[in-house]
């Protein structure tokens, strides 16, 4: 490869010292580079018996690998070495090798609740293991080539899982797709991984694929495995007779390729939003997925099902590789019951799902709980007026006990029946990740009696690096690295702050077929780039200030870091609903802001009717508006004076000048998915909004002219 000498396996030097989560650390000060590198606790801390730990070489020599001479390649079909060392020395194993080992162990438990009319289906993992197979062998049956794709379209499902691990025995290589995609987004994927066969929902995702599929010369087939097939088409199959495709295909046959596989090959794809381009496929080895499924939950304190069976309902989009990895790897490696919620679940039918099922685990993006906080706000303040009080002192008891570390009795049996209304009162574990979270969200919970524990990571370290959970926790930090990976901080600043930069076995193979993009994201050691700043408590705690690429760059020469300053509106002003600052090469930051509205359940698009929680914002400050349309364009003089004044307390807390906000403006209608500012999780898509707000930028401008000049 013309590549391969020059990120070969360079493993930085550390000196060890016992007892102690810090193995190395440079003081930047004296570091010419300005860096800091940090390791996590070994991970032979987290097992059993330690006595059995193996040198590297041993490990290494007993491993069967596909050969490599690099840490990353581009192509579907190469093979990577992997970032084994002391800290975690563990023997590389393949998804088969993990599923047939959580069989023997879990075979008769529940793995996966699908909930059919007004009952629940489950699926043991002996079944489950044994329906996989089945696909697999559906899938070579209708021509599926090692290293090619099977790209699947569709909610969360017990098919969605075993289609995706039905690839991976069957020698491909599986890629999600988000349901949300346009057709020519759907066309972008399956081509780019090569798909030979496409796997939908239903009709509408179906009606996706027939606009574009003449365009994607690798397709053989495509199967839906929900709902009627309404007319019968050449090389399309329904689930059923899919499955039944595999009774054609040989043991033998299946368990050759199976037993070709290799650790360090690719068998999974995940695809960036593009929201700065078009998606980069991200290429995950069997050894990224199965390693990160092990240490990553197990720092989240997932339990396995020998001690404890974890439940969790699984409803954010297998496409992106936090739900992934949460959802379908993780629930196979420690033998956790999966329940798939309805596909409206994000419309309001999830609250249903969790209390059938009360998991004892839950996973959010931010703008899931922020949803959660609003409809729960909505309920208090519907309540009685003595139930009203007593539930607003439970919540300031808990949030005043959980910030002080104490306990009190009478606030908690208070706040369990809210819990349980909620389908949460077995939960233990409730986890936020994908983006930054907002210290009132995070407040709010700790007054429910809920921490929310955070995890950061990216696509490209296969899910979480860094994990909060029930030993590792500290407010609005994103928790302490990974045992068994390690971070540096390069570039740092007087502050502290500096790029986040990962490595561990976690670390992708490489962007598929994007050579130049893959030197980018990585060093000339092989640390994968975050993109992200960030700075390090004295205990270990990670707590991420910005995104280098967000970074906002005055005309003056100041960086601004737009995150916390919109945090700080959006908790001085309960109105707002999003907030994003801009001010890139410019004299002054401006404000873009919407308001909270109530969403369309059938369209889930944003409505010009304000929420609850607005109305009441509104009647404080002496305004009758119920509409987003009753205040825009300065109607409400009352509201915008409100806002005025909000914004003027977060500007008196500003550290310089340029980080005041000079200018705002109140966008008639709340970002989305559907309306495309927002990402399939939620996450604000900043250039997108900029084209589509181009207009109300200009406004901006034109009202400080003279400034500009």
């Amino acid at each position: 490869m013309p590549h391969g000498a020059i990120h070969c396996f360079i493993l930085p030097a550390v000196s060890m010292s016992t007892g102690t989560q810090i193995h190395q650390q440079t003081d930047p000060t004296n570091d010419q580079l300005g860096r800091r590198y940090v390791d996590s606790l070994n991970c032979d801390d987290l097992l059993s018996n330690a006595a059995e730990k193996k040198s590297i070489e041993e490990v290494l020599a007993g491993a069967e690998l596909a050969p490599a001479q690099c840490l990353w390649t581009t192509e579907a079909s190469g093979s990577v070495q992997l970032r084994m060392d002391e800290l975690c020395p563990e023997q590389p194993i393949t998804v088969y090798q993990m599923f047939t080992n959580s069989v023997q162990k879990y075979g008769k438990l529940t793995a996966l609740a699908s909930k059919r009319g007004n009952k629940w289906e489950k699926v043991t993992f002996s079944e489950y293991y044994h329906l996989s197979r089945m696909a697999a062998k559906g899938f070579l049956k209708l021509g599926l080539e090692q290293f090619h794709s099977v790209a699947i379209l569709g909610f969360n499902s017990a098919e969605w899982f075993i289609a995706a691990v039905g690839t991976v025995f069957a020698g491909g290589i599986m890629a999600g797709i988000y349901t949300t995609n346009s057709p020519d987004a759907c066309l972008y994927v399956a081509k780019d991984s090569r798909a030979n066969i496409i796997v939908v929902e239903n009709q509408k995702q179906l009606d996706k694929i027939l606009q574009v599929k003449d365009k994607l010369p690798h397709l053989k087939a495509i199967v839906q495995y929900s709902g009627s097939l309404k007319e019968k088409l050449p090389n399309f199959y329904s689930w059923e007779e899919f499955m039944g495709l595999g009774l054609e295909v040989s043991d033998q046959e299946l368990d050759e390729i199976i037993s070709s596989q290799k650790a360090n090959q690719c068998c999974a794809l995940i695809y960036t939003s593009g929201t700065t381009g078009s998606p980069k496929g991200v290429m995950l080895s069997h050894d990224n997925i199965t390693w990160t499924a092990h240490h990553a939950s197990r720092a989240g304190d997932m339990q396995p099902a020998e001690i404890r069976q974890e439940s969790l309902v699984s409803y954010l989009p297998l496409s992106h590789i936090a739900a992934q990895i949460y959802d379908l790897w993780t629930g196979i490696q420690w033998g956790e019951q999966v329940s798939f919620a309805q596909p409206d679940a994000l419309k309001g039918s999830l609250v249903d799902t969790l209390r059938e099922v009360t998991p004892t685990a839950h996973m959010g993006v931010p703008r899931v709980w922020e949803k959660i906080m609003e409809k729960i706000k909505e309920g208090i303040s519907r309540c009685g007026y003595m139930k009203r009080k007593l539930v607003t002192w439970a919540m300031s008891v808990s949030l005043e006990a959980n910030q002080r570390l104490t306990k009190y009795i009478i606030y908690s049996l208070v706040l369990q029946k809210l819990r349980a209304e909620l389908g949460i009162s077995n939960c233990v574990k409730f986890f936020s990740g994908a983006a930054p979270i907002g210290n009132e969200t995070l407040q709010f919970f700790l007054g429910l009696n809920i921490r929310l524990y955070e995890a950061y990571g990216m696509s490209e370290s296969s899910g979480p690096h860094f994990m909060s959970g029930p030993k590792a926790y500290r407010f609005s930090s994103c928790g302490k690295v990974v045992p068994g990976c390690r971070y540096k901080l390069v570039n740092v600043d007087a502050d502290g702050i500096g790029e986040v930069c990962f490595w561990g076995r976690n670390v992708f193979m490489g962007f598929l077929n994007l050579e130049d993009k893959t030197k980018e994201a990585l060093d000339e050691d092989g640390w994968l780039r975050s993109g992200d700043l960030g700075k390090v408590d004295e205990d270990g705690f990670l707590y991420i200030t910005g995104r280098i690429k967000e970074l906002i760059i005055t005309a003056g020469g100041e960086n601004i870091a737009p995150l916390s300053i919109e945090d700080a509106v959006k908790q001085e002003l309960p109105i707002i609903s999003n907030a994003m600052l801009i001010g890139d090469k410019r004299k002054f930051l401006s404000m873009l802001l919407t308001l909270k509205c109530t969403i369309n359940p059938e369209t889930t698009e944003p409505t010009d009717i304000l929420s609850l929680g607005a109305v009441e914002f509104c009647q404080r400050h002496g305004s009758q508006s119920t509409k987003v349309s009753d205040i825009i364009g300065g109607k409400d003089k009352i509201v915008y004076q409100s806002i005025e004044e909000g914004i003027e307390r977060v500007n008196s807390k500003a550290t310089s000048n340029a980080q005041r906000i000079q200018k705002w403006t109140i966008i008639g209608k709340d970002f989305s998915i559907v309306g495309g500012e927002l990402g399939p999780t939620m996450k604000l898509r900043r250039p997108v909004v900029l084209q589509i707000l181009a207009v109300s930028l200009l406004k901006i401008l034109l009202l400080f002219w003279p400034i500009i000049l």
